[in-house]
């Protein structure tokens, strides 16, 4: 259940496990999910600004990686992406399961490969809205919506409000989470609680509140683009999910 990290952040062939140096990464935002990482695809990445540096080979009970870069929406896939005008910059969209025995390796294999001074993290992904715990009936709230929670470096504005006690966040994202709690790595968790199980357009537009931050704002595309770009991927995701009988 190894878990291998192959970059290409030089020219060449790709190189397993660590770089000879650890690169300067001054913003990296991981997308955790199919939901998640079709909002990077819709409103973040473009082919022109972005290119592929690395990937993640892993398999487990739940899920085997896809080895090409060239994924559908409903694919399981781990990718690194590095803006073009900015190498400091990265984004990893992760649609794939990563087990508990194998969070511990992803975040050495994925953050050994980055300096952690002046580092900024932000993670997004989705949950059940049964997940969430209120005094009141989930069934009034007004889903899908979303929490933060922080780590004590992160000083910046959160988007939304903060995930109250006793909510608790589970497998990648809190391990993520946790990483950067322990090295004093700002970062920020923005967790969509949703009531749907499969690509929709409310969930994913859920995040778009996220386009305003600091860390994004940037990274925007034209948004009548994006609307086009969602509306096909969530028609490749229909296509894909179909049952012939």
């Amino acid at each position: 259940r190894e878990i291998d990290v192959l970059w290409t952040l030089q020219s060449g062939a790709p190189a397993a496990g660590r770089t000879d140096e650890p690169f300067l990464c001054s913003r990296f935002i991981v997308a955790i999910g199919h939901s998640a990482a079709a909002f990077l695809s819709s409103f973040v990445l473009d082919s022109v600004c972005w290119e592929v540096v690395g990937v993640v080979k892993l398999w487990n009970e739940w899920c085997r990686t896809s080895s090409t870069t060239n994924v559908l929406p409903t694919d399981s896939f781990c990718l690194f992406y590095r803006l073009i005008s900015d190498p400091t910059v990265l984004l990893c969209q992760c649609s794939c399961y990563v087990a508990e025995d194998q969070q511990f390796q992803w975040l050495e294999k994925v953050f050994g490969c980055m300096r952690k001074e002046s580092l900024q993290v932000t993670i997004l992904s989705t949950c059940p809205v049964a997940d969430y715990k209120t005094q009141e009936s989930t069934l009034t709230l007004p889903s899908p919506f979303l929490k933060a929670l922080k780590t004590k470096e992160f000083k910046e504005q959160v988007c939304c409000p903060l995930l109250e006690q006793p909510n608790i966040v589970r497998d990648l994202p809190a391990a993520v989470l946790s990483y950067c709690q322990v090295w004093q790595i700002p970062a920020v968790l923005y967790q969509c609680y949703t009531d749907v199980i499969k690509l929709d357009t409310v969930t994913i537009e859920a995040f778009k509140p996220l386009l305003s931050s600091k860390i994004l704002k940037s990274l925007v595309k034209d948004v009548s683009e994006s609307t086009k770009i969602l509306k096909k991927l969530l028609t490749t995701s229909e296509t894909h999910n179909n049952i012939y009988i």
